[in-house]
């Protein structure tokens, strides 16, 4: 077992360090569809930050810039920006082909990004993906759903759900998650277009509600739109505690000033205030966060809700895990020594979390990227 100890004095010192601009811009590194190598050795790591401790097991390596993480009753799916899924499953990983109607962007934050098992997966093995593509100039993002091959070793596209939705460079959102409610929730970017996180009419810098063929359920806040939260700003993480509370991570402004990356409790219809307020800034109509990092960065991006209710949520510039109560109260760093971690899944009570170390961002080790289960 690999041991690493953190003192305080350096503690505080790699908490200074994570001051800088939410997630950056400029190009990402691509990824590889070739099948993986042989399986990952599992190798524990001790991880101490003043008195948190959290141990890990390595579970799946050589990872080309994951991004979701999806959890079967016997395996784990992640899916890579570049268009492949990766399948873990009794010690083994393979590297499986997506077949969409519509080929993937992989440029700057777009490419295959979120990825969700159908509630059923374990019959229809159905499995919804948002993913970047390009039409004409344009560069937009999709909802599909896909469905895994008989013989295991890829996907198929079956439809679209919802396209159209304002793509870029940056600021693409692509987080999707089932809700308590058995609808799909999908979180968008602002496109680097501020001011389209305002228009309920764009599906820009929006959270969204439909059902799993697509339409819009009845009780969604503006009847007839897919626009269940509006005024966000690049958000990456949606979670659920047990009560049902939804909850979302998103990223802050660059430059100056930067920092306020939010975390949020999500109202249906609500305005999170995008791009006319951050911080503890206060408008009428529009909801403050429940937590922000002031100038300081997290760059969060997905997030999961643990048995007793408190938020897991990985940080991107801010290189850990990180647990919250569900009033925003910032709780305790669970991993600060794997670099970028890009995603959290909680499965049976344990925490799952993939780095995100070759994003083009990032200082990849040997065996980068890689799948850890906190023990």
């Amino acid at each position: 077992m690999r041991t690493i100890r953190v003192g305080k004095a350096a503690l505080l010192a790699v908490l200074a360090g994570s001051l800088a601009a939410c997630d950056g811009s400029g190009n990402e590194r691509g990824g590889e569809t070739a099948q993986t190598g042989a399986p990952a050795q599992e190798t524990a790591v001790n991880v101490e930050n003043g008195s948190d401790t959290a141990a890990y097991e390595v579970l799946a390596e050589n990872l080309n810039t994951p991004w979701a993480i999806a959890m079967a009753q016997d395996a784990v799916y992640i899916s890579e920006r570049g268009g492949a899924v990766v399948k873990v499953q009794a010690g083994n990983q393979s590297r499986q082909h997506v077949k969409l109607g519509k080929p993937v962007k992989e440029e700057g934050e777009g490419g295959l990004l979120g990825f969700a098992l159908a509630p059923d997966f374990e019959t229809s093995r159905q499995a919804f993906a948002y993913h970047t593509y390009e039409e004409g100039r344009e560069r937009l993002n999709r909802i599909v759903l896909l469905r895994e091959d008989d013989d295991g070793k890829g996907w198929s596209e079956q439809r679209e759900l919802l396209g159209g939705i304002p793509g870029a460079a940056n600021h693409n959102g692509g987080r999707l998650a089932f809700g308590p409610d058995g609808y799909l929730y999908a979180t968008t970017g602002d496109a680097q277009d501020e001011a389209s996180a305002q228009e309920r009419a764009s599906l820009a810098g929006k959270i969204l509600r439909i059902k799993r063929d697509g339409s819009v359920p009845a009780d969604n806040p503006f009847p007839g739109s897919p626009v269940y939260s509006y005024g966000h700003r690049n958000p990456q993480g949606i979670a659920w505690d047990q009560g049902g509370v939804l909850y979302s991570s998103e990223h802050g402004p660059s430059g100056s000033p930067g920092g306020h990356d939010e975390l949020n409790r999500i109202t249906a219809g609500g305005n999170y205030g995008w791009p006319d307020i951050i911080g503890d800034e206060q408008k009428e109509g529009m909801i403050a966060p429940l937590y922000h990092t002031g100038e300081d960065t997290l760059a969060p991006s997905g997030m999961a809700a643990d048995a007793s209710g408190q938020l897991l949520v990985t940080g991107l510039r801010g290189q850990s895990l990180v647990r919250f109560a569900s009033d925003g109260m910032r709780k305790e760093t669970l991993v600060r020594s794997e670099g970028r971690l890009r995603d959290a899944a909680v499965k049976d009570g344990v925490v799952y979390v993939i780095t995100n170390n070759t994003d083009g961002r990032g200082e990849p080790g040997n065996n980068d990227d890689r799948l850890l289960r906190l023990k």
